[in-house]
């Protein structure tokens, strides 16, 4: 692993030749696929992966939901909220945090996080962890039990293994978001929001339309920190009005595109 560089250009140079080039460059070792020299690099300059370090969440990926809900507001102390497909647990410490699951922001409401997921995951402080199939016969009533009732918040930044097919992963992850909605009908608080990513690409249209029929707004965001070379996007439900199944769209659920 080296750095590349160079000395400090004369005064008044502003093309950034002669400047010195902080980024770490990855030589590509005997046996690694170039693929994976790209994939270390990027996560070795990346300033969202070193700050998560900084900080001490288990991934990147917690500044997405943290970067949502500064938006959006949805974990909110005293706030119960399901997490789907919890590993590594980034969300999870967000959401501990947010919904003051430590009882650690005096006079606030102390909330509740349950995180599932099909893998066992490390233990996170403040929150409660299962291993769990949320597609699973009686999942939904298990989630509720272990969470002491209904949920306000259900949040899922699932994706399917990928194939290596854009299409075909798309559309993976369009049925893994629907059935997360489903599963998020069925435990969510009247009021609640629920999060998901998907990936653009056409299909999804399915998607907003169920969601439309079953909150008050949906909106599409692409948070600063989803890489701009990414095709994923995050739907934020926001008012559920409980299970509807009316076809007709309502105005009120128009898209919030960004």
């Amino acid at each position: 692993m080296t750095k590349s560089g160079g000395k400090s250009g004369g005064t008044g140079n502003t093309s950034g030749r002669g400047q010195r080039d902080l980024r770490v460059r990855v030589k590509t070792a005997r046996g690694r696929k170039l693929s994976s020299t790209r994939w270390l690099e990027r996560q070795l300059n990346d300033p969202y992966v070193q700050r998560a370090r900084r900080e001490g969440y288990r991934g990147r990926a917690a500044f997405k939901i943290l970067e949502l809900d500064d938006r959006f507001g949805f974990l909110v102390p005293g706030a119960r909220v399901v997490d789907l497909g919890c590993a590594p647990g980034g969300w999870c410490q967000v959401a501990v945090t947010r919904v003051n699951a430590l009882g650690e922001k005096g006079g606030k409401k102390v909330g509740r996080v349950l995180g599932v997921d099909l893998q066992e995951v490390e233990p996170i402080a403040g929150a409660e962890v299962h291993q769990l199939d949320f597609l699973s016969d009686g999942a939904d009533e298990q989630v509720k039990e272990w969470l002491g009732g209904k949920a306000d918040v259900v949040m899922s930044d699932m994706a399917a293994a990928s194939s290596g097919h854009k299409q075909t992963d798309h559309l993976r992850i369009v049925a893994l978001c629907e059935a997360a909605a489903e599963f998020a009908f069925d435990v969510l608080e009247e009021g609640g929001t629920f999060v998901a990513k998907v990936l653009a690409g056409g299909a999804e249209n399915s998607l907003q339309a169920i969601l439309k029929q079953n909150f008050q707004k949906v909106a599409n965001v692409k948070p600063p920190a989803s890489r701009s070379d990414s095709s994923e996007k995050f739907v934020v439900a926001t008012g559920f009005r409980g299970r509807r199944n009316t076809g007709a769209d309502d105005e009120t659920g128009a898209d919030d595109q960004e």
